[in-house]
């Protein structure tokens, strides 16, 4: 793992998130690339720089807030760009490569009813990088142990496991790999992709309503550092993204989760 991006918004919680990642890169031997981007509404009779006033005043934001957590030694760059987050995002990785994306939940001021702002849960929903969304006020804390959830066991691609496989392998953690048998299970869930199996050093089953009701069930029989799911056309937040925003009614998680991207 070599480049993480961190998105920047403008909630309170942007140091926090940004310090949990750069603790994580220290460990991953990571760079990370801190990023915001800025829009730009045309009205008649603005001067004719707005654009770099605008995205000075970002860049000043990002180095404000860069400026009150402990680097640690970590390579950090700042990256601003106009226009939308996600295509920026997009852009940024074709260029450099991002192997995870790191963001609060909430990069935004709104309503504490919300687990997931509309940026955030746009980033996770429309981007095809991995995603490690980190509680608010949540501090960094090596990973032993990873709760991951699944309804089927089916991977197209093994390359979406990187970066679960990392984490193991860097902090020396373990694996329990939790199935749960929602309604609409196909046989074919049980099959295990071989790099999936081979990971996982503990394996149970559940039958449950949601993937989600899932994982509260066994939460507290497993205390894990981090949940791990994966982001599937058929599975995982498929309800929930109806729009891009999430309640917390809906699906809250107050440990790291991790989103896998790209199974189908």
């Amino acid at each position: 793992m070599n480049h993480i991006l961190v998105p920047i918004g403008e909630s309170t919680n942007a140091e926090n998130t940004l310090q949990y990642a750069i603790d994580f890169a220290q460990a991953m031997d990571a760079k990370v690339f801190v990023f915001r981007a800025f829009k730009v509404l045309s009205k008649a009779g603005t001067i004719l720089n707005v654009d770099q006033i605008v995205g000075r005043e970002t860049t000043s934001h990002v180095k404000e807030v860069l400026g009150s957590v402990d680097l640690k030694g970590v390579d950090v760059s700042v990256i601003s760009a106009k226009g939308n987050v996600i295509d920026s995002i997009n852009s940024i990785d074709k260029e450099l490569g991002i192997d995870l994306i790191i963001l609060g939940p909430r990069s935004n001021s709104i309503k504490e009813e919300m687990f997931l702002g509309n940026t955030s849960g746009s980033i996770v929903k429309q981007t095809d990088i991995s995603v490690l969304v980190v509680p608010e006020g949540y501090a960094f804390q090596p990973i032993k142990k990873v709760l991951t959830a699944i309804k089927s066991g089916v991977i197209k691609r093994k390359e979406v496991l990187n970066p679960l496989e990392t984490i193991l392998e860097v902090f020396g953690a373990k694996m329990r790999l939790l199935q749960v048998k929602t309604p609409n299970f196909l046989e074919e869930d049980l099959e295990f992709h071989s790099e999936l199996a081979a990971i996982t050093s503990a394996y149970k089953s559940s039958e449950n309503a949601t993937l989600f009701q899932g994982v509260l069930e066994h939460l507290n029989a497993n205390n894990p550092d981090m949940i791990c799911v994966f982001r599937r056309k058929r599975g995982f937040f498929k309800k929930l993204w109806e729009q891009n925003s999430i309640k917390k009614i809906d699906f809250e998680s107050r440990l790291p989760l991790l989103v896998l991207k790209g199974t189908e």
